[in-house]
């Protein structure tokens, strides 16, 4: 049996709100994208390849930074998995994505949104943490357990990777 890892990940710096664009629509400013690629390289160099999904909000922010993402890690964008549930999703919402993902999966990337994100991650570890834009958290699930085991106070918060 391996250990699992869960990868929450905040998308990058957006456009501010505006009243000419839906909240969905909004970019990422090139803040976001320098950021995005820094943490991206950060997670880069601890991340194994092997039976990895991501899975993304299908909002504009999100989904780009996914694709930053993918780019560095070699991984397809046409392979993301889009959940439009993850969209300013209560963090039980995001969990039910989680549940769903198969047990031959050993890694899970999910590209969100706060509160939902920071919620989930203290609600699955026990935790106290704010997730800033780009920052990820990395949650190690219990020894044998799969994704559709996760729950409340089930996982280990290893850290918070920042630039």
């Amino acid at each position: 049996m391996s250990t699992r890892t869960l990868y929450l990940i905040r998308h990058g710096k957006a456009e501010d709100h505006s009243f000419s664009k839906r909240d969905y629509d909004r970019n990422l400013v090139d803040k976001g994208k320098v950021r995005s690629r820094l943490i991206g390289l950060k997670l880069k160099h601890q991340l194994t390849h092997n039976n990895t999904l991501l899975i993304s909000s299908s909002a504009n922010r999100a989904l780009q930074t996914a694709e930053i993402f993918c780019d560095l890690l070699n991984y397809h964008t046409k392979d993301i998995q889009l959940e439009k549930s993850i969209y300013e999703a209560y963090f039980l919402e995001i969990l039910k994505a989680i549940n769903k993902v198969p047990n031959d999966i050993d890694t899970v990337l999910i590209f969100g949104h706060n509160p939902g994100l920071s919620d989930l991650t203290n609600y699955l570890c026990d935790s106290y943490i704010d997730l800033k834009t780009s920052h990820i958290a990395k949650i190690i699930l219990p020894e044998g357990f799969n994704f559709s085991e996760v729950s409340g106070s089930t996982c280990q918060l290893e850290t918070v990777i920042t630039e």
